[in-house]
């Protein structure tokens, strides 16, 4: 791993990262993140995105599968799937860090037509390669630019439109091709996650989903779970469930007001998917999450 470009992310991380460890940037979409101790399972469903780790290792699961990457590698997750994560290697002597940029489609469809790459066949939501070289001297810059404001504003478009060519003609390149072409079964389904992502909370038959994907039902069933690795009601529960969590976590809701917040109709069935999902009931796991959050914020 290029040592320069953990020190960049390291001098970043320590100025600007937040309780979480997470370091927003003002370029848009990208974020560096630290850990200085193991963390526990985090439940999310990522946008596309490339994370690049530069020091320690990660932990991500989708579905049965397990990839475990450290520093060197970088993971891409190329649509919006439920994952599990857990960084399995940090000290304080050895943080984490990791950078991760969401992937911009339009620039990843706007560089296909100009580099007149042809479509690809559906592939794995989520896989893990050695970064590329290439990948690694633009990420510098990139962490270089954002200590020159006077020069961030001209040349940040740039660097990130630079990034996704190297990122398209690299080892991750035929699964970051296939979301930004134009008409792809992961450009339709992505139309019909963006819907339940809006409207999660809400009933939403297959044929209104199938519809916005511009598929038959049967054909989207298929190709949302190719994609996914879910059907389309198992990952609109995910959504709900992981809302649910950051609303009793982070705005203090009681398990029944989360419930209904976020669409049951049952506290008893919502509680019994909860417990299965996270393996612990709401209540108790949100005490969980709370000390967790907690001890993060107390010094090492």
């Amino acid at each position: 791993m290029n040592e320069l470009l953990l020190k960049a992310a390291s001098r970043f991380a320590t100025a600007h990262a937040g309780p979480a460890g997470v370091a927003q940037t003002s370029i848009p979409g990208l974020a560096v993140i630290q850990a200085v101790t193991p963390s526990g399972l985090e439940y999310a469903i990522s946008r596309p995105l490339i994370c690049l780790v530069l020091q320690g290792s990660k932990q991500v699961s989708l579905g049965t599968e397990k990839f475990s990457f450290a520093a060197g590698d970088s993971l891409l997750i190329t649509a919006d799937v439920p994952t599990v994560s857990q960084i399995t290697q940090a000290s304080v002597a050895e943080p984490y860090f990791s950078l991760v940029l969401e992937l911009d489609l339009a620039i990843i469809a706007d560089l296909g037509m100009e580099m007149k790459l042809g479509p690809v066949g559906q592939g794995a939501a989520v896989r893990t390669e050695p970064t590329d070289a290439d990948v690694e001297d633009t990420a510098l810059r990139l962490m270089r630019l954002l200590e020159r404001s006077a020069a961030l504003p001209v040349l940040s478009k740039q660097l990130l439109r630079e990034m996704h060519y190297w990122l398209l003609v690299g080892k991750h390149g035929g699964a970051i091709r296939q979301i930004g072409w134009a008409d792809s079964h992961a450009q339709r389904v992505a139309s019909a996650v963006a819907l339940l992502r809006a409207e999660f909370a809400q009933p939403l038959p297959i044929k209104r989903l199938a519809s916005a994907a511009g598929m038959s039902s049967s054909s989207f069933y298929q190709h949302f779970r190719a994609a996914t690795s879910l059907s389309p009601l198992q990952f609109q529960k995910q959504l709900r469930l992981i809302e649910a969590r950051r609303l009793m976590a982070a705005e203090d809701f009681s398990a029944s007001s989360a419930a209904f917040a976020v669409g049951y109709e049952s506290v008893q069935q919502f509680t019994r998917e909860y417990r299965r999902l996270f393996g612990l009931p709401p209540g108790k796991d949100r005490e969980a999450v709370k000390r967790m959050s907690s001890n993060a914020r107390s010094p090492a």
